[in-house]
């Protein structure tokens, strides 16, 4: 019986550190000499954790192609605390962002400044812990 128990606890322990595991660094994913200023129109806002995501549709001026970009914020909660709500950033918001590339090329960049049209910054706050927005 103790041997079960034992069992029960060790696999708890590993499925309670799965999310660990899961979490990546900023370098792992972001390549920070890949800026990146994209304007767009914001067609999805997730407000989880480990971090904020929104998404943009994105129209290249020279073909009039539109494409959908995915950008990660930092937590809910760092975003909260710089005053930030989930209603901050809305579906059909205009704005524009400036962040870091997918290493691997992919429409996916860590956002370190978010900004509207008129030059408001809506949230700034990326998932890496030396944002350049704040330097």
């Amino acid at each position: 019986m103790k041997s079960k128990w034992m069992s029960a606890v060790a696999a708890g322990m590993i499925v309670a550190a799965m999310p660990m595991f899961a979490h990546h660094s900023f370098a792992a994913e972001y390549d920070r000499s890949q800026p990146i200023t994209l304007k767009g129109t914001v067609t999805k806002v997730e407000w989880m954790n480990p971090h904020a995501r929104f998404y943009l549709d994105v129209k290249d001026d020279s073909t009039g192609k539109v494409t959908n970009w995915e950008f990660e914020l930092g937590s809910p909660n760092g975003l909260m605390r710089q005053g930030w709500t989930r209603n901050s950033l809305k579906e059909g918001d205009v704005v524009q962002v400036n962040g870091s590339r997918a290493k691997d090329g992919s429409n996916l960049v860590n956002a370190s400044n978010v900004s509207f049209e008129n030059g408001k910054r809506v949230l700034g706050g990326a998932s890496s812990a030396d944002d350049p927005a704040t330097k």
